[in-house]
């Protein structure tokens, strides 16, 4: 592999995955649309570390544009493409929801299309571990049910994976799905629970704490979910020879197509986060206990077994390392 297209490259996992791509020497070539669901200057800085390189090229696209898409594939092949770009949050669709059927389907729809005709090599895509949903069996496994989300979010992300095994079984094309598990580290997303904190904790503000802080994660570190992904783009999915019609298992299939969990395998309160937090900080959180909140999981917890026998990694950043990581990034960043 050489020519990979990354969607999503000014987004945080597509911005590290990007920059890992180009320090391993691949050619990256990115799509990204700049929208403002989150400041869009903090788009702009991680896409300025990425032109440095001449391994990389920026295209200003949205992935719903049916018309731009197709005249991007017409233009251009791939040996891969990584699938990041999608409207993210499960809080956000309960008041947008338009917005996600527009990135998350149609887009994604248009990028099976462009893989199909441009002769794609392996599609990887992002999914999300919220396609769990009402299940309470722990660990979450790829061979369990994931029929009952509980967000338009989560919907929308079981149905790209329903998208792509129909496309891998009609034209034959390696699709694998990733469902990520609460990533985290430098370069985060506003919208999210440790830049929240950490913003607040500074500024000496109050922390929203949902479900009074009774909420358990599988905080996974930015660089892990690349290296599993990389891992994983190296190694097109395959027909499934031990499939079975009779005894369908959603994580695979007749067709090149695969489904693997990625998530650090050890599930933190949190209470425990927030305490990891403070003493990065040196500032302790003022704390405001709410309810749950509609669409959240009460916990989350990956078996990544089967990612592990597949690629040979398993993510090992402890939590402790990563949110020092961040908090130190967030300090230089915003000189505080």
């Amino acid at each position: 592999m050489n020519r990979v297209l990354v969607t999503g490259a000014a987004g945080f996992i597509g911005f590290h995955l990007s920059k890992r791509l180009l320090s391993d020497g691949f050619q990256v070539v990115a799509i990204d649309n700049l929208n403002d669901y989150y400041d869009p200057s903090l788009k702009k800085a991680r896409l300025s570390i990425l032109e440095s390189s001449d391994r990389f090229s920026f295209n200003l696209i949205d992935i719903s544009d049916r018309l731009a898409m197709a005249d991007f594939f017409a233009k251009n092949s791939f040996d891969a493409v990584l699938h990041m770009a999608a409207q993210a949050g499960v809080r956000y669709s309960l008041v947008n929801p338009h917005v996600y059927a527009d990135s998350n389907l149609t887009g994604f729809l248009n990028v099976l299309e462009g893989c199909r005709n441009s002769g794609t090599g392996h599609l990887v895509y992002a999914s999300s571990s919220s396609v769990y949903g009402a299940n309470t069996t722990m660990p979450f496994s790829v061979h369990q049910n994931v029929d009952h989300p509980l967000s338009l979010y989560a919907a929308t992300k079981k149905a790209n994976e329903l998208m792509a095994h129909t496309y891998s079984a009609l034209y034959g094309i390696p699709t694998t799905g990733l469902r990520f598990f609460t990533v985290y580290g430098p370069w985060g997303r506003p919208d999210m629970a440790l830049f929240l904190f950490t913003r607040a904790i500074l500024e000496g503000k109050p922390i929203d704490i949902f479900n009074n802080g009774m909420m358990e994660r599988d905080f996974t570190y930015v660089d892990d979910i690349v290296e599993g992904i990389v891992r994983v783009m190296m190694q097109p999915a395959t027909p499934d020879p031990a499939w079975s019609s009779a005894a369908p298992d959603s994580s695979s299939a007749a067709a090149p197509y695969r489904i693997y969990n990625i998530g650090n395998s050890k599930p933190v309160q949190l209470t425990r986060f927030i305490e990891l937090l403070e003493k990065a900080i040196g500032k302790k959180a003022f704390k405001n206990l709410l309810p749950m909140q509609p669409g959240d999981l009460p916990s989350t917890y990956a078996d990544i077994s089967e990612l592990s026998d597949a690629i040979g990694f398993s993510p090992d950043t402890p939590l402790e390392t990563g949110v020092a990581r961040f908090v130190e990034w967030y300090r230089q960043y915003y000189k505080v």
